[in-house]
């Protein structure tokens, strides 16, 4: 029975199994082959491959790459299970001394696997490199490159590569094997020959993927900068193009609690003359970053957080940011901008942003309205210029709705610019308190300490709205009004007190009326005392069916001339000083009928105001006799 059912199995399988048993023993024989090679290898390798050997080789190595000298001072260690691996200590890189015997960084310990074959035939061949503690000094010349190497593989693959297709291509010659990097706990210092900044990294882990010089490149940095730490990561098709200073396809991004920053695209680390790619950023603690990176904006305490995202590309003298996306605080915008670096010129920003709904504090703050709000002193801008004396702006604003302070702006039309030595905002139209307002500030002479001016225009606005949300106190005008104002300082804006402002104010309504004023009861307060507070006369008020007021700010004092409000029955004329600073008032006034002939009805009566607002005290002043004629 068993033998029929090995029979069938036998006719199912046919020539097969008569190879199988043969093709298996043959393998199995192979691999225990190879394994006993394996293993006899390992065994025996120690005693076959000197530890002078593969220092001598890896010594030369490091040498071929960097074109420094390789100088190792500790003892190495050889391990030859589960990999070959050899442990140099105390490792120094520098020039020659013939050519300057210039520091490159000194390694506490390195370590690399080499191929134990090639060992054996008296040639070594690296890769897997880690290197623990090392601490490297690098520099950035005048044209943006980095000293890579002084005059080795490195050296030689990045000067020598070109491109073709927007590829690289580069030398067989050239070209050589690397495996991976590993970084960790190094310390990295770089110095920028052309500004003079020396940027010390401490903390550094990297892990380093790179097969081959002509090969891809991924790469991961960790550091701590300025005591916040930062992760970098960098990935090119064509990283010796990039180190070059040539454009090639990478991805970039820098990492951080503070900051989070990348692009893909067409790029180098030299020069932006030719990007193309996409940019995104943010920025969730604005004064923070400001604090670590060493740069002081006074007045930017408003400006929370920004970011933004948009398609960069470069343009004639600078370079456009397409499809713009850009957010401050809770307020975002769309639009266009542009960044212009032309010969002999400042670096200018211009463009347009469209908001749903904006804070224009902030928004002032972060292009520079108050950047130099501490004085230059204070600031820690390596360039002794003040920043305004750096960038010229030129941008374009409009909102569906806006917030400056307590006020709310709605259809805004807005700009800021700066350019020479002169600042400028306007708002060229926006609704405010159910009319119109229009707005120009602009300061003047190195970073405005040289003084501003403001003009302001609001037409047929809600004043008592206005008043109510300045929480203003006394009786003052309920009506619909306009108002221009000019006024200007020849101190700094940020420094200016009420005492520096001088200008004019000319307001005027339509029918309105002033509560907490009853001139029937001025009138009777006034035939029986020689002076009585306002509040004595409050339980009423003055309908007038129109107002004109002019007034004049110098020395902390606005001086009133030819205030009218003029009623249906009588009139209310008032001129003089307020001191708004303690919120005096000096000023004289009269009371009077409208129509003359109803003068008998309600006779002139002048009066002085003084005290202090909202409760003045109210002064009848006698009326003199006029001389009697003498008879002839």
């Amino acid at each position: 029975m068993g033998t029929s059912r090995q029979r069938r199995w036998r006719r199912k399988l046919g020539p097969a199994s008569r190879w199988l048993p043969a093709f298996v023993r043959i393998s199995t024989i192979v691999l225990l082959v190879g394994l006993a090679f394996f293993l006899s290898l390992r065994i025996a390798a120690p005693y076959l491959i000197s530890t002078g050997f593969v220092r001598s080789g890896i010594e030369d190595a490091l040498s071929k790459w960097t074109g420094y000298h390789a100088e190792i001072k500790g003892n190495p260690v050889l391990e030859f299970w589960p990999t070959p691996r050899i442990t140099l200590n105390d490792v120094t890189i520098r020039q020659p001394q013939q050519s300057g015997d210039k520091l490159l960084g000194r390694i506490e310990s390195l370590s690399a696997d080499f191929s134990l074959i090639d060992a054996l035939r008296g040639r070594t061949r690296f890769h897997e490199f880690h290197l623990l503690r090392p601490s490297l000094a690098l520099t950035r010349d005048e044209n943006g490159l980095i000293d890579w190497s002084y005059a080795g593989l490195l050296a030689r693959a990045i000067a020598g590569v070109t491109e073709e297709n927007g590829a690289e291509v580069l030398a067989p010659r050239l070209d050589a094997e690397i495996g991976a990097v590993t970084v960790e706990d190094g310390t990295l210092t770089v110095t920028d020959t052309q500004t003079g900044e020396v940027y010390h990294f401490d903390s550094v882990a990297a892990d380093i993927a790179w097969p081959k010089l002509s090969r891809p490149i991924s790469a991961v940095l960790i550091a701590r900068f300025n005591g916040q730490d930062l992760k970098v990561d960098f990935s090119s098709a064509s990283p010796l193009l990039v180190f070059a200073g040539k454009n090639a396809e990478m991805k970039a991004s820098i990492t951080s609690n503070l900051m989070t920053a990348r692009f893909q695209g067409v790029g180098s680390m030299v020069s932006l003359s030719s990007i193309s790619g996409n940019i995104n950023a943010s920025f969730p603690d604005v004064p923070a970053l400001l604090q670590w990176s060493g740069r002081s904006i006074p007045g930017v305490e408003s400006l929370h957080s920004a970011s933004m995202a948009s398609d960069v590309m470069s343009a004639s003298n600078g370079f456009r940011f397409n499809n713009l996306s850009m957010k401050l605080n809770d307020a975002s915008a769309t639009g266009v901008m542009d960044f212009t670096i032309a010969p002999g010129k400042r670096p200018k920003i211009g463009g347009t942003l469209a908001f749903d709904q904006m804070n224009l504090k902030p928004f002032l703050d972060a292009f520079a309205l108050r950047l130099a709000a501490g004085g230059i002193g204070d600031m820690l801008l390596p360039n002794p210029l003040g920043p305004l004396q750096l960038l010229d702006l030129d941008v374009r604003l409009s909102a569906r709705q806006a917030q400056m302070g307590i006020f709310s702006l709605a259809d805004v039309g807005a700009s800021v610019i700066v350019a020479g030595e002169e600042a400028k905002f306007d708002i060229g139209d926006s609704q405010f308190e159910g009319g119109e307002m229009t707005a120009h500030l602009e300061a003047t002479r190195r970073d405005f300490d040289g003084g501003g001016k403001l003009q302001l225009s609001i037409h047929d606005a809600d004043f008592n709205a206005l008043a109510d949300k300045l929480k203003l106190k006394g009786p003052l005008p309920h009506a619909i009004g306009s108002l221009d104002l000019s006024l200007e300082t020849p101190k700094a804006i940020w420094t200016t007190g009420l005492a520096d402002v001088t200008g004019k104010l000319k307001f005027w309504t339509g029918a309105g009326s002033i509560p907490g004023v009853d001139m029937t009861a001025v009138r009777a307060q006034a035939a029986d005392k020689p002076f009585f507070s306002l509040s004595s006369a409050a339980n009423g008020s003055f309908a007038f069916d129109r107002l004109d007021l002019q007034a004049d700010f110098a020395n902390g004092t606005a001086e009133i001339h030819d205030a009218r409000f003029a009623g249906s029955d009588q009139s209310l004329s008032l001129s003089g000083v307020i001191t708004y600073e303690s919120n005096g008032l000096a000023l004289s006034g009269s009371l009077e009928a409208t129509d003359p002939a109803r003068a008998a009805d309600l006779p002139l009566l002048p009066f002085f105001i003084g005290g202090s607002w909202p409760n003045p005290v109210i002064s009848p002043v006698p009326l003199l006799s006029a001389p009697t004629k003498s008879q002839p």
